[in-house]
């Protein structure tokens, strides 16, 4: 999927495509439908969850 960035919040994204919604929780981020989802970017989302961005970036680029 191009266009997504580190910066958009996670609704933001998921608006854009639903199908992101998989990735994000097969990586542990199951919080996609709570209220941080439309605060937060996923370069926040993915440091508060632990997570490496960059392959996170990867995997949803793969889509």
């Amino acid at each position: 999927m191009t266009g997504v960035t580190k910066d958009m919040t996670i609704g933001e994204i998921l608006r854009a495509n639903p199908n992101v919604a998989p990735v994000l929780m097969s990586a542990g981020m199951h919080c996609v439908g709570c209220p941080s989802a439309q605060g937060e970017s996923l370069e926040e989302a993915a440091m508060v969850h632990g997570m490496d961005i960059d392959a996170l970036m990867k995997a949803i680029e793969e889509l």
